[in-house]
């Protein structure tokens, strides 16, 4: 099972409160790990004009405003940007399926404060990633639920419906969830 270009939801109960609520967009999968960003928790005291400034990347009269967000506990202060599959860097984007792709250079920075780049796109501050086998375990131990990724759902302003539209999007009401993993 491939989950590249999928979301996780995570479950409740999960234990591990850095992804409480989470929603997890799967950028890479394979035998070797898993790589995602989480898409459903802005980043609170970090705005994208900041970062510009810090960066020393001059923004022109038509900067886009970027959404940051916290993308997981792995390398927190390393960022990429997610996004639709209208721009390319050559050397840096990863094609994660036909519809999204993920770039981690100042080069999609620089496009944004140009006024250009993607037409959607989230910037993410760390990852979410599993060693070989890891995430697979966290799945049947009922820690995870996976469903379509949709740009909809991927670049929705509202951060804060996002894990309950994803489970909603597989027919479950959030309500009704339990903590509690079974196995029949």
């Amino acid at each position: 099972m491939n989950l590249s270009g999928k979301m996780l939801i995570a479950m409740p109960g999960m234990g591990d409160p850095r992804f409480d609520r989470s929603v997890v967009f799967m950028c890479a999968h394979s035998g070797e790990g898993a790589m995602g960003l989480i898409v459903n928790k802005p980043a609170r005291d970090l705005r994208f004009a900041d970062l510009l400034q810090q960066l020393d990347i001059p923004m022109s009269s038509q900067s886009r405003d970027i959404r940051v967000h916290f993308g997981g506990p792995v390398e927190n202060s390393r960022g990429f940007v997610l996004h639709s599959d209208d721009y390319r860097s050559d050397t840096a984007t990863l094609n994660v399926d036909d519809r999204f792709g993920m770039t981690a250079t100042l080069d999609i920075l620089e496009a944004f404060a140009k006024g250009e780049g993607p037409r959607q796109s989230i910037l993410a501050f760390g990852y979410s990633g599993w060693g070989p086998g890891q995430l697979e375990d966290e799945i049947l131990q009922n820690g995870w639920l996976t469903c379509e990724a949709t740009p909809e759902l991927l670049f929705s302003d509202d951060n804060s419906t996002k894990w309950e539209t994803a489970l909603r999007s597989l027919g479950i009401d959030p309500l009704l969830l339990s903590a509690a993993a079974g196995h029949a």
